[in-house]
């Protein structure tokens, strides 16, 4: 990111690429902080333009200047932001994540663009060369070879987070004197478990079921990490919310089969759960997804204990 951008909003269908950013954007303004009077983190439920117009207009007092961040926006609030960022002082820099893609005449997207200082990223799911790069590139800064990281490219769903969650317990295996060799990626890539998690996804909504818990210890303990199933988890709320917001719109279902690049199967699936879960309850729980996503990265939380207090406010 170039050191002249003061204002930076995030943006797309790749929640994990818009942390990673919004994360190494954040510790890059932190640095210069000299005092914690200098973060305003903004809690996005029930934030006004007004709130947030404040918060960016406040001086710094000890630092040279202040960061205000704004996490996981829901995208059909993104745009009653956007007169917050008529006039952005030199003395601010703002983060706005947005928890899905902005369409081009969004107001807080064109309110950005028109800002001395502003940029916009939109943040998609990578597809083949793409993914490989980025899973090969990942693995090279985790000590782990071409070879290791394509087979994790093969076996495992086209998800950065679940694909980055692999990479990691790899990593810790050879770190702790395992040999990464064909017998231990068979043994510790999860591509197998796919059965057991559609169990689970089958009793996620609208509420999770008493069996829920059981099958999340039961994915643990075959060597899936807690946040690769939050990942999975918010990549199944997300389709069905998009399912459901489709049919809302008078789509038929064998429309959004043909038109969607999830399996036929998969799509009946998705109509299936939304069945008794409203849109907007469905965006809450993705939106608590992705905090729980936040809070692990950030160390707030610890990820197996946190996936289960996860489920219970679901």
């Amino acid at each position: 990111m170039p050191d002249d951008v003061r204002v930076l909003l995030l943006h797309g269908t790749e929640p994990f690429l818009i942390g990673e950013e919004g994360r190494s954007t954040l510790q890059k303004w932190k640095a210069a902080l000299v005092s914690d009077f200098g973060y305003d983190a903004l809690e996005p439920s029930g934030l006004t333009s007004a709130r947030l117009g404040e918060a960016i207009l406040q001086l710094p007092f000890l630092d040279p200047y202040r960061v205000v961040a704004v996490l996981w926006v829901a995208g059909n609030k993104a745009d009653g932001l956007a007169a917050a960022l008529k006039d952005v002082p030199e003395t601010s820099r703002v983060l706005i994540t947005v928890n899905g893609k902005l369409s081009a005449n969004n107001r807080l997207l064109k309110a950005v663009a028109a800002l001395s200082g502003g940029r916009a990223n939109e943040m998609a799911p990578l597809r083949g060369r793409r993914l490989e790069d980025w899973t090969a590139n990942r693995a090279a800064g985790m000590g782990l070879g071409p070879a290791v990281a394509a087979q994790v490219v093969r076996v495992t769903s086209p998800d950065l987070g679940v694909i980055d969650s692999e990479l990691q317990k790899l990593a810790a295996f050879q770190a702790g004197g395992g040999r990464v060799d064909q017998a231990a990626l068979a043994g510790l890539l999860v591509g197998g478990k796919e059965g057991d998690f559609f169990k689970l996804t089958d009793q996620i909504l609208p509420r999770p079921g008493a069996g829920a818990w059981p099958l999340v210890r039961q994915l643990i303990d075959g060597g899936m990490g807690a946040t690769s199933i939050a990942y999975r988890l918010a990549r199944h709320v997300s389709l069905v919310l998009e399912v459901k917001v489709r049919l809302d719109r008078g789509e038929r279902l064998p429309d959004l089969q043909s038109s969607m690049r999830e399996h036929p199967f998969v799509i009946e699936k998705a109509v299936g759960a939304g069945r008794g879960v409203t849109v907007s309850r469905l965006r809450e729980q993705l939106g608590q997804i992705l905090n729980y996503e936040w809070e692990v990265k950030s160390g707030q939380i610890d990820a197996d204990f946190g996936l289960e207090a996860l489920l219970a406010r679901f």
